[in-house]
């Protein structure tokens, strides 16, 4: 019975951190999420300049490894912290997740598949949930449809 309430209580600790950005440890996460968003982002724009994808090439990709692990985990705490591990995984941000890292892995069966890695860059819609502009977004849309 211990062990259940334990894995309950660190499930509900997770989601709190995950997903709660009112609380200091959620806000952490939020800004480190971004901060990686936007580290792996840029290193798959430095990657695309020939010249230096020649000369730091073995670098930027064990980066982008670094990141693909690093949001791999995240996702796999994502779904673990969830009551319904899969109405997250097809949500919107569920599947946006899932198209982050799966390039990556592709790049080891399916040569060429590396250059789907740009559709990293839709995580960045995380920053509308984090900085709370969905309602905006949402408001504005409302605006759009009754002009």
């Amino acid at each position: 019975m211990s062990e259940r309430k334990t894995s309950s209580q660190l499930r509900e600790r997770l989601y709190e951190i995950i997903f709660e950005a009112d609380t200091p440890a959620g806000k952490f996460f939020d800004i480190a999420l971004i901060f990686s968003i936007l580290a792996s982002i840029i290193i798959v724009m430095i990657d695309s300049i020939y010249s230096l994808h020649v000369e730091y090439g073995e670098v930027l990709y064990t980066l982008e490894w670094i990141f693909t692990l690093v949001f791999t985990v995240e996702y796999i705490l994502r779904l673990y912290s969830v009551l319904k591990p899969v109405k997250y995984a097809t949500s919107f941000y569920g599947v946006i997740d899932l198209l982050a890292i799966l390039p990556t892995y592709l790049s080891l069966f399916i040569i060429g598949s590396q250059t789907l890695i740009a559709i990293r860059a839709l995580r960045l819609l995380r920053i509308f949930r984090v900085l709370k502009l969905g309602n905006f977004m949402v408001q504005g849309s409302i605006i759009m449809e009754d002009s």
